[in-house]
């Protein structure tokens, strides 16, 4: 493939093989090498990243191929890791050029319209920047299965099925259209904790008493450093070291654990695992803030307020006292299961990311 012609973008969407939320200072890092290749790198935290390379074509004399293979091979060879690279003539199919490619291989799209039809119209609808289950679903019962059946269906008629606003978009998103430009961002603050199996887990009560193990403990930091979250991202990994992402934004900026543990139990049945393996289970709260600018809405419901103060005199203990002075009744089985870690202690560790 040769150079993109005049005018034309040309952006890669990075995947890090086996990265998760626990290796943070490893993903900064390759963030940096990055921005080696251009400056115009977004951060996807936890493990993925977009680059718009349409400068760094004539930089490197290379093209887009050659620079997503260059790209894994400095990942490799510096850091070890291995990249999953998509790339095309923007964010949207760079995504998805990444979503459909193998581990350590690249996917590249040509940015003629030939080539972004002929990728586009195999895929299944859902596969669409912006089409959510119930979206999908819609679609499905008028008989509008692929993408390619979308560009077939006339503009006036998708707006009576979606809305105006919803079916334009998604119309021009069909053909391949997507204006977002790359915005160069450190990845915003978050801060997470990883929880261990001493074995691969098949037991779903135990996944449960890991979440609300977790929850607790992230909660507390949090209230202690005078922060509360905006979401909360859930990472499970599986035995075979693949992993899933699930991410929810709260209702509302919290640092109250028994609202984390609510969103955790309902991010981990999402995920409908069936005889699942697990391996590690991942939380981070993200888009954190200062608590002085959250406001609670009022419930008035006595039982939330009765939560809360027992919350605030547990947390008062744990700072007197250490830690596991008060914890819930469920993680009493918790010691017993967990795997300590390589220096003896327990079996999640923490970690935190600043953004700028």
């Amino acid at each position: 493939m040769s150079c993109p012609a005049a005018g034309t973008k040309s952006v890669l969407r990075i995947h890090l093989y086996r990265v998760g939320p626990a290796d943070q200072d490893t993903y900064e890092q390759a963030l940096a090498l990055l921005r080696d290749i251009t400056p115009l790198v977004q951060a996807l935290p936890p493990d993925g990243a977009d680059l718009d390379v349409t400068g760094a074509h004539r930089y490197f004399d290379r093209d887009t191929r050659d620079l997503a293979l260059l790209v894994q091979l400095r990942l490799a060879a510096l850091y070890g890791l291995q990249a999953t690279i998509g790339a095309g003539p923007n964010r949207m199919l760079a995504s998805m050029a990444a979503a459909v490619t193998a581990p350590g291989h690249c996917t590249i799209i040509d940015p003629t319209p030939d080539a972004v039809a002929g990728f586009l119209h195999p895929q299944p609808v859902a596969a669409l920047f912006g089409v959510g289950p119930a979206t999908a679903r819609t679609l499905a019962d008028y008989g509008i299965h692929r993408i390619g059946d979308l560009t077939d269906v006339p503009a006036l008629t998708l707006q009576r099925i979606l809305g105006k606003t919803t079916a334009t978009t998604l119309h021009e998103r069909a053909r391949g259209h997507d204006p977002r430009p790359v915005i160069p961002a450190a990845a915003p603050q978050s801060a997470g904790a990883t929880w261990s199996f001493p074995h691969d887990e098949l037991d779903h009560h135990a996944h449960r008493r890991a979440l609300i193990g977790l929850t607790e403990r992230l909660g507390l930091r949090l209230r202690t450093s005078g922060q509360v979250a905006a979401r909360l991202s859930l990472t499970v990994v599986y035995a075979d070291g693949t992993s899933t992402q699930r991410t929810r934004t709260l209702a509302e900026l919290t640092a109250h654990s028994p609202t984390l543990t609510t969103t955790a139990y309902d991010l981990y049945t999402r995920l409908a695992l069936e005889r699942a393996r697990v391996r590690t289970i991942t939380l981070r709260a993200e888009h954190l803030t200062n608590a002085q600018h959250a406001t609670h809405q009022l419930l008035l419901d006595p039982a939330d307020d009765k939560r809360r103060r027992i919350e605030e005199a547990s947390d008062q203990a744990r700072a007197r006292f250490g830690d596991h002075a008060v914890r819930p009744s469920t993680l009493s089985q918790v010691s017993s299961e967990a795997a300590p870690t390589a220096g003896g202690g327990p079996a999640w560790s923490a970690f935190r990311r600043r953004g700028p």
